[in-house]
């Protein structure tokens, strides 16, 4: 389970007057010039040439890379190990280094197929890792210490189930790449994002 929300699609206007670069072609360019909001009406002559320059491969269709996407994008942590294989993309995450120990945790905060008494008492445990964190309040040696242990000890025990939210900027380019990649994938995450 996977929850997105489209911020913006940028830069398509400069996108293509840069993909007529090649051939000095921009007196052909049909689409209009973007207004205050930065959107741009695509013209049929621009698509086709788009299209046609995407179809001939990564080396014609760069202009792509030109086109920006910002979106958040909440997914569990098993998934977000796959998509840090993508590196035409800059992410910005809720911290778990920060605010795992805030609140307790629920089974909201998982992509849990269906919830198990193993997974209840996960986290149960979690949520007594955390109240064992919250206890020890002081700035002595001994706290800070026994705050660190019980700390590794949440991560370390931290499901990959566990959800978390990250803002992520990327290109038309990369996107492309991750449809054709994963857009079978054996993971329900991946064939949700595809769509």
């Amino acid at each position: 389970m996977i929850e997105m929300k489209l911020h913006g699609t940028y830069n398509i206007y400069f996108a293509i007057l840069g993909m007529r670069n090649p051939m000095n072609s921009w007196h052909l360019m049909d689409s209009s010039e973007p207004d205050q909001a930065g959107n741009c009406r695509l013209g049929e002559k621009d698509l086709n040439l788009a299209k046609r320059l995407t179809l001939a491969g990564n080396e014609h269709g760069k202009f792509l890379r030109f086109i920006t996407v910002c979106f958040d994008l909440t997914a569990p942590l098993y998934w977000w190990k796959e998509f840090d294989t993508y590196k035409f993309t800059e992410k910005n995450s809720t911290s778990t280094m920060h605010k795992l120990t805030s609140r307790d945790l629920a089974p909201h905060d998982f992509s849990f197929d269906t919830m198990t008494d193993y997974r209840n008492s996960q986290i149960r445990h979690l949520n007594d890792l955390i109240k064992a964190y919250k206890s020890r309040e002081g700035d002595s040696e001994e706290d800070n210490a026994y705050r660190k242990a019980i700390f590794r000890e949440l991560i370390q025990d931290l499901p990959s189930a566990y959800m978390q939210k990250r803002t992520v900027i990327t290109n038309y380019a990369e996107l492309r790449n991750i449809y054709f990649q994963r857009r079978h994938h054996k993971l329900d995450e991946w064939r949700e994002f595809c769509d």
